[in-house]
């Protein structure tokens, strides 16, 4: 089975950066579509950025497209989101996802539903 686990959150001042960290444990790491999601108190948890790991493409919502990278280190068995430039309205708990039954992102890469393994989530808060 996979197991996620977040890291790397924190509070900055608009502008900032910060680079959350998913420690994948598990043998379908490579397998596996990894995403980042992020929620608000009350919202509902909106598609960050994913993964292709077939093929190394990757995609990002348009509100952090430009700021924000996806990346990830096999030999470390890690998935990072670097952040950069962050916003008040980035403010978050943020989460690791992975679909373990394929390794595209594809056209569904937003949808919540399709991620079967999550994280425990990493708090990012940003002040302006």
């Amino acid at each position: 089975q996979v197991h996620l686990a977040e890291s790397g959150g924190g509070s900055v001042e608009a502008g900032g950066s910060l680079t959350l960290s998913c420690r994948v444990t598990g043998s379908l790491f490579r397998e596996a579509t990894m995403a980042w999601f992020r929620q608000a108190p009350g919202k509902e948890r909106e598609a960050v950025s994913c993964a292709s790991w077939g093929t190394g493409v990757s995609y990002y919502a348009d509100s952090v497209k430009g700021r924000f990278t996806i990346s990830r280190d096999y030999a470390k068995d890690t998935l990072y989101l670097n952040m950069n430039s962050l916003k008040p309205e980035d403010t978050a708990m943020y989460y690791c996802a992975a679909d373990k039954t394929s390794w595209y992102c594809s056209n569904s890469w937003r949808s919540t539903t399709r991620f079967s393994v999550w994280g425990q989530g990493t708090q990012v808060t940003v002040s302006s």
